[in-house]
């Protein structure tokens, strides 16, 4: 039970652009609140906006979706954020951050010694690589490539991948089911799977999962059927993340 905790917990820790329904099973509310929709509330988000170095105290009465809407962002990444776990509640008083902690990971130039003995010729800086995943990733439906990741552009953070309704969509490596839920707007039916301390994958629009938080799957595995729910056509929208940041899935799946 414990580790499947702290798996539901590395899920929330990431990372992206992902919403809540509010009229899911998986209410967002804060405790002492009906757990309903706030009425009124604008329609969602779609794609976050992050306020960076903003924060806001939660109110009596407050939810993640309605905080989340308010400041244009969604309601998930809020979440994953500030670290909320499922049910998302939050509290009076409690602060949450507006925008992701950190930064994104980048190589850092040689050091130049304080007496270098030899002068030598410059050279170029290194470039940026994808880092390792040692994991055997494969495609999870068989598609085309619709949509591509785009560094820094919060509407791209991973891949939309076309097909029929009801096709196959499989693990794209092996791991443990740490979300399995239609909760989360936008998305759809929504398959995250762990893979590691350091890597998830998500699954978004599915007509159907076909698999359970804590199930584990492996590599090929049909964990679901492509549809286009949370969305307005048939395609699969897949994400990599990194330590809760999104990576661009065509440095790892293999060549088509």
């Amino acid at each position: 039970m414990q580790g499947r905790m702290r798996g539901r917990m590395a899920a929330l820790a990431v990372v992206s652009a992902l919403a809540m329904a509010a009229c899911s099973s998986s209410v967002v509310r804060t405790s002492g609140s009906s757990g309903s929709a706030p009425q009124g509330a604008t329609s969602p988000v779609r794609v976050s906006q992050p306020k960076y170095g903003a924060t806001q105290v939660v109110k009596k009465g407050d939810t993640v979706y309605r905080i989340a809407t308010t400041n244009g962002i969604t309601a998930l990444d809020l979440a994953l954020w500030n670290n909320i776990p499922p049910p998302y509640i939050i509290h009076p008083g409690q602060r949450l951050r507006l925008y992701p902690g950190g930064s994104v990971a980048t190589i850092p130039p040689p050091r130049t010694p304080v007496k270098p003995a030899t002068t030598r010729p410059s050279t170029p800086p290194p470039s940026v690589v994808a880092p390792v995943a040692n994991l055997a990733w494969r495609w999870p439906a068989e598609g085309a490539l619709i949509s591509t990741y785009q560094v820094g552009n919060p509407t791209r953070q991973g891949i939309d991948i076309a097909g029929n309704a009801g096709e196959p969509v499989r693990a794209a490596a092996d791991g443990t089911v740490v979300y399995s839920g239609s909760g989360l707007v936008g998305y759809g039916e929504l398959i995250i799977v762990k893979h590691n301390d350091q890597w998830l994958s998500a699954y978004g629009h599915n007509r159907k999962r076909l698999v359970s938080e804590g199930a584990v799957v492996k590599v090929g595995q049909q964990i679901g059927e492509l549809g286009s729910t949370g969305t307005s056509r048939n395609m699969l929208h897949f994400e990599i993340r990194l330590n809760g940041k999104p990576v661009d899935p065509l440095q790892y799946l293999p060549r088509k």
